[in-house]
């Protein structure tokens, strides 16, 4: 057992098997330092205040011959008249004589001196927990928090998960307080030796797991990480099997450095999100997309996708004519939405030219002629002939417009839906003073969650349907090789 679960387990049996009238008295021998200890904070907790560990005497040898335990509001606080203070802190030294002597004579602890009597008032009954020198936290509750963590949960609602497992924060053992320090330790132990140095070497302890596991890091001349992307394993398998559509997306500053995250996702047989893979990039350069998708299609067998959804970046669709020339790629809807709202707020927020024309022109229209009708009309009555980004996204129309996709394979998709629930995804766990590392584990847990799920699906699609249609040889067919859903 670890030495921190040891003690805070001992300490705990001690607490429980005082007796309420239990009184130390002179004379009284205990085995060794730890027992004199958790015998008196024991005592202590009982009544109602607090412990410090006073001075000890030591021999020649450097052996202690006594040791002292204070009440923790023996002494005064010693400030400097001129100190400023950033804050005040309430003061509860008050010079309380309570303590407890003991003589040691070969580790064996006897109390001398004893004195009980205190001059403040004890700690009421129901804040005895929180007094600190009883307050410990277990290597397994540690164990529980540093998983949460990496789950991307906060420290107050792991609190509040353990101390609903214990019965109430009383039978915790510890306070908030106490697990928002034991997390900031485990995330400045993630720091160690540099965040991208831990990153790397987790990448490899992974890839020493199971050499289907790859990552692939650009350097500058400097030798500093500029670009970096990896899949697990599985990763591959779901491409094998699901990415003839991807959706690509760098819309995401999750971390400390402002590298941007760039997730590659696609849809399932379930008709839900499946991730392939992600990218920390440091710009948006076409030089950049290059070496990224360069990367990923190796990673991936040289297998390129059918359809690539992104955003309108035109970086980024350099990058697309360069590395996949034979790949169609189009516009997430999505983007175009956001990117509206922003270049065209007095156009889009108005119903007749949002939803007449703007929503009619990117999903409804069935045609090519249809669109230029449509279009030409939108010009006449809202005069917007000279609207430059308008303008820029009538050179795009065959990349968003459902009137010029209708020969693309993409799943049947709205690529707005599969951007949108990614977005959601990423910004659950978003923040800008996350480490590489720490971004690294919520991708793991969440790559989890999504399998998890799909287990489930798998598992729903089970049994054979019932049919509306009965002797009908393609349907029974179709029913028994789909998934519920996608039939």
């Amino acid at each position: 057992m670890a030495e921190s679960e040891h003690e805070t387990s001992h300490l705990a049996h001690v607490i429980r098997d005082m007796e309420n009238d239990f009184e130390f008295a002179i004379g009284m021998v205990f085995s060794n330092e730890d027992e004199a200890y958790y015998k008196y904070v024991a005592y202590a907790i009982g009544k109602g205040f607090g412990v410090r560990k006073g001075h000890t005497v030591k021999n020649r040898k450097g052996e202690i011959t006594r040791r002292i335990f204070l009440c923790n509001c023996e002494g005064h606080s010693v400030t400097s008249s001129n100190q400023e203070k950033k804050f005040e802190r309430a003061e509860v030294r008050c010079g309380c004589p309570a303590h407890i002597k003991f003589k040691v004579d070969n580790g064996v602890y006897e109390v001398i001196e004893y004195v009980s009597e205190h001059n403040h008032a004890f700690v009421p009954e129901d804040q005895k927990h929180m007094i600190r020198c009883g307050r410990m936290i277990s290597d397994t509750c540690k164990g529980v928090l540093s998983g949460m963590m990496k789950a991307g949960i906060g420290g107050t609602t792991a609190y509040k998960f353990l101390a609903n497992e214990a019965g109430g924060s009383k039978n915790l053992g510890f306070i908030l307080r106490d697990c928002q320090k034991i997390l900031q330790t485990e995330s400045n132990k993630i720091m160690e030796g540099g965040d991208c140095q831990q990153l790397l070497n987790h990448f490899h302890r992974m890839q020493m797991q199971n050499p289907m596991f790859f990552y692939a890091v650009q350097v500058d001349q400097q030798g500093r990480l500029t670009n970096l992307f990896w899949r697990d394993s599985l990763s591959k398998f779901d491409y094998d099997c699901f990415g003839d559509v991807l959706v690509f997306d760098s819309t995401y500053r999750t971390n400390r450095y402002s590298l941007i995250c760039a997730p590659f996702v696609g849809v399932n047989h379930h008709w839900k999100n499946t991730v392939f893979g992600c990218a920390f990039l440091l710009d948006e350069t076409a030089e950049s997309f290059i070496w990224l998708f360069n990367v990923f299609l190796e990673s991936m067998g040289d297998k390129a996708p059918k359809t690539i959804f992104t955003d309108q970046d035109q970086a980024m669709a350099k990058a697309i004519r360069v590395v996949f020339p034979n790949t169609q790629h189009r516009l997430c809807t999505w983007h175009i939405i956001q990117n509206a709202i922003k270049n065209i707020p007095q156009l889009y927020h108005k119903p007749d030219f949002r939803d007449k024309y703007f929503f009619r022109l990117m999903y409804r229209c069935k045609l090519e002629d249809e669109f230029e009708s449509i279009w030409m009309e939108m010009e006449e009555e809202w005069d917007t002939q000279n609207n430059n980004w308008l303008q820029r996204l009538y050179g795009l129309r065959h990349k968003w417009s459902s009137a010029f996709g209708r020969d693309i394979f993409s799943c049947g998709i709205r690529s707005s839906q599969r951007s949108e629930s990614t977005n959601n995804v990423f910004q659950h766990f978003s923040k800008k003073t996350s480490s590489l590392i720490k971004f690294v584990y919520y991708y793991e847990e969440q790559l989890k969650h999504i399998r998890e799920i799909e287990i489930q699906d798998d598992y729903r699609s089970r049994g054979k349907l019932k049919l509306q249609v009965s002797s009908n040889e393609l349907l029974e067919h179709a029913a028994a090789v789909y998934t519920h859903t996608i039939f």
